[in-house]
């Protein structure tokens, strides 16, 4: 090959990881025992939960951390149950809506009041649509999404009215790691 046609391909391929589009930071993935799961953020949309999600990741915080819920037909969430100093995350609801792969950060009712948690969804969830803020859509790794979905749970309540179940998988769902890229 030419220099010179050496030196266009390089740089064709910094353009398309630096660009917002192809970026090597726009990019996560989900190690879990039961397999891998890549998504790509939305980094314009929902550039506060993005950076959260990453700043946590980069720094660990996730690994070892379970999908605590696993609702199949609807969405498979992790994070923490437990309180932390993590801090909240300003809604950022955009018009991505809740299909399969969605991912979105979780909350209580407070619109404000997303941090550590999020969920995936494992069937289209238009209800949730501009309800909650979406931040990125799963690339690869339907197959994993589908086995941790169709895990055997235990119907659990976290809250005294029974009002919310948190089918916690028998099995639990493990995240090894979520890897930047």
């Amino acid at each position: 090959m030419n220099p010179a046609r050496y030196l266009l391909c390089i740089a064709a391929a910094a353009f398309v990881l630096l660009s917002p589009e192809g970026r090597a930071d726009n990019l996560a993935t989900i190690e879990t025992n039961m397999g891998e799961m890549t998504f790509e953020f939305f980094p314009n949309e929902a550039p506060k939960t993005v950076a959260n999600f990453q700043r946590l990741a980069a720094s660990g915080w996730y690994n070892g951390k379970q999908f605590y819920r696993v609702v199949k037909g609807h969405v498979i969430q992790a994070g923490s149950l437990d309180e932390n100093s993590e801090p909240m995350v300003e809604a950022e609801f955009n018009s991505h809506p809740h299909i399969k792969g969605t991912l979105g950060l979780a909350r209580d009712e407070d619109p404000n009041s997303g941090s550590t948690e999020f969920y995936i969804c494992h069937e289209a969830r238009p209800h949730l649509d501009g309800r909650y803020t979406v931040f990125g859509q799963l690339v690869e790794g339907q197959a994993v999404l589908d086995a941790i979905a169709n895990t055997e749970v235990i119907e659990k309540y976290y809250d005294d009215d029974k009002k919310i179940a948190f089918h916690e998988p028998k099995t639990p769902v493990i995240i090894n790691a979520i890897r930047l890229h």
